[in-house]
């Protein structure tokens, strides 16, 4: 199991990579609340993570972020990017650092997995959280693939480098999978 350390808020954070995150995880660190992604009216399928970190706090998960790799096409060439998704703090645990520190050790790990960009899916009042962490907006609207075929994400997309001088070309971008 991997661990990093991270001082947010004051506090030392202790991140570990997690070898899965189930519906119990969920639960877990979700507290009983019943859609805390606020994404069930989108009638959306989803994709799974491969990788998961958390945080526990006195046994108990309290925050997690997950990631995955995914294709995409930007303006027809095809690439991979790593998507991060899954990106949660338990109610009253919030505002303490804990998101910022799951999300830093899953980014330093993206690092790692091979393609150069990260990508991730959010409502326009989380983006300041992650703009603050190095993400930037993706003025495009993405088209993901869904069963029944490509649809536009309502969510923001946004973009980070994973590589020294890695950026986001121009043009119309789909994701080539399910969204995570």
């Amino acid at each position: 199991m991997t661990t990093t350390s991270a001082s947010t808020c004051g506090e030392r954070h202790t991140v570990v990579r997690l070898p899965e995150f189930t519906g119990a995880d969920r639960e877990e660190v979700c507290g009983g609340v019943p859609d805390p992604f606020e994404i069930e009216g989108l009638v959306m399928a989803w994709r799974p993570k491969q990788e998961h970190f958390g945080i526990r706090r006195e046994g108990r998960l309290v925050a997690h972020a997950g990631l995955v790799t995914v294709p995409v096409a930007i303006a027809g060439s095809r690439t991979e990017a790593v998507g991060l998704g899954g990106v949660i703090v338990a109610p009253g645990m919030r505002g303490r650092g804990l998101g910022r520190a799951v999300v830093t050790a899953a980014v330093e790990h993206a690092r790692g997995m091979g393609p150069d960009v990260g990508l991730l899916f959010c409502w326009p009042e989380w983006m300041p959280v992650y703009e603050s962490l190095g993400w930037r907006e993706l003025e495009e609207h993405v088209r993901v693939e869904q069963p029944d075929g490509p649809v536009t994400m309502p969510m923001r997309t946004m973009w980070t480098p994973l590589r020294e001088g890695a950026g986001w070309p121009p043009g119309p971008v789909r994701l080539l999978s399910l969204p995570f």
